[in-house]
């Protein structure tokens, strides 16, 4: 898989969780039952941004030095606790790692 495949799928799925994550906290979607989506979609957030860095390093892309920043906050996060405030801004301090990736891997094609 290339870097761009990778930053891309990484960020999409940060995305995903982001408005999951925003339609429980306002209401929208009541996840008592379905907990696990959250913990499935940041499972996969965190696991394609690891492998989106491994690529980005592997291939010399500065895409990957762009993505760095966000994988102190998903590092913290599972224990940050679920206090909405807390977790709701740890979890979008990692946006702009996602979107200057983005930037970086689409304009150096």
């Amino acid at each position: 898989m290339t870097t761009r495949i990778l930053v891309t799928a990484a960020a999409t799925s940060y995305v995903a969780n982001a408005a999951f994550g925003a339609a429980v906290a306002t209401g929208v979607v009541d996840n008592a039952r379905i907990r696990w989506v959250h913990h499935a979609l940041f499972s996969a957030t965190a696991s394609l941004t690891v492998l989106a860095v491994a690529a980005a390093a592997r291939e010399r892309r500065p895409a990957g030095l762009a993505l760095l920043p966000a994988l102190g906050p998903l590092a913290v996060l599972p224990y940050a606790g679920g206090r909405l405030r807390r977790h709701a801004t740890l979890a979008a301090s990692a946006a702009p790692a996602y979107g200057a990736a983005l930037v970086s891997v689409w304009r150096s094609h």
